[in-house]
C-alpha cells in the first residue's frame, strides 16, 4: 500500500460542526469512488490516546484535481490539529483501501442510503457517474435532522438536475429544531419511504453508510422487506 505527503490547499465549512479539506492530489494516486484512506498529522503539537491516524473516504470524484474529505468538527486532538491547518501544511495520505464502491451492471439500479457524514463515498460516486455518463439508474436517500445539518445538499440537487438517472429523496428527522423551510420529505428511511420512490425492492443494489446504529437499523429494515442479503452492502462511519 503506498503512503504520500499531500499539502493543504483550503478547508470550510460544509454544514453546522461539518467541515471539508481540500488537499493536493499527489502524483500518483489513484482511488476508485467509494474507496477509502487513511490520513495522518505530521508531527502535530497534541495527541491522545486514539493517535495520529483516522480513514476518510473522499467525497471527492477520482476525475477531480483534488482529494477532498469531510468531517463531524468533535472536540478531539485530531480535529483540534486538523481544524488548525493552514495552506501549505502537510499530512501523510495512505491508500486506497476498501472495495465499497458501485457495481458494474448498469441495469440494476443503484440505491445509496446515507446518514449524515455517510454520504461522502455517495457523493463521490455520483460525481464520478455523472462525469462518465453512466446509465445506472441512482437512488439516494440521505437522511439528516435538519437541513442546517445536511453537508453536500446543494451539490447534490445540481448533480440531480445534470444526471438524468440521478434521484435525490433528501430527509430530515428533527425540523423542530430547524429555522429553515423544507418541503421534502421528513422521518426516519423506512421500507415505506422506498416504495414511494423506487418501483420495486427486489432487483437493486443496496448501499447503506452512516453511523454504526443508522446501518445496523437499514440492515434490518431491509431484511423485513425481502431484500436479499447478497444485495446489500454496507459501510459503518465512526464518529471519532
Amino acid at each position: 500500500m503506498d503512503t504520500f505527503r499531500t499539502k493543504l490547499v483550503r478547508q470550510e465549512e460544509i454544514a453546522e460542526g461539518t467541515k471539508a479539506f481540500y488537499f493536493e492530489k499527489p502524483q500518483g494516486f489513484e482511488f476508485r469512488a467509494g474507496q477509502y484512506v487513511d490520513v495522518t498529522l505530521i508531527d502535530p503539537p497534541e495527541t491522545d490516546a486514539a493517535g495520529t491516524t483516522r480513514s476518510f473516504t473522499p467525497a471527492s470524484a477520482p476525475h477531480e484535481e483534488q482529494v477532498m474529505v469531510a468531517t463531524r468538527m468533535r472536540d478531539s486532538a485530531f480535529k483540534r490539529v486538523l481544524d488548525k491547518l493552514e495552506p501549505g501544511d502537510e499530512v501523510a495520505l495512505e491508500g486506497p483501501m476498501g472495495s465499497f464502491t458501485l457495481h458494474q451492471n448498469a441495469s440494476k439500479p443503484a440505491v445509496f442510503l446515507s446518514g449524515g457524514i455517510g454520504i461522502t463515498p455517495f457523493l463521490s460516486m455520483s460525481r464520478r457517474a455523472a462525469h462518465e455518463k453512466l446509465a445506472h439508474p441512482i437512488y439516494l436517500f440521505y437522511s439528516n435532522y435538519r437541513p442546517e445539518d445536511s453537508a453536500f445538499l446543494e451539490s447534490l440537487s445540481a448533480l440531480e438536475k445534470a444526471n438524468p438517472h440521478f434521484r435525490l429523496i433528501a430527509t430530515m428527522t428533527d425540523m423542530g429544531r430547524s429555522t429553515t423551510k423544507w418541503s421534502g420529505e421528513t422521518g426516519f428511511i423506512d421500507a415505506a419511504m422506498l416504495r414511494r420512490h423506487i418501483e420495486r425492492l427486489d432487483g437493486p443494489i443496496f448501499y447503506i453508510a452512516g453511523p454504526p446504529g443508522m446501518v445496523v437499523a437499514m440492515q434490518k429494515m431491509l431484511g423485513e422487506a425481502s431484500v436479499d442479503p447478497d444485495d446489500v452492502r454496507t459501510e459503518e462511519f465512526a464518529g471519532y
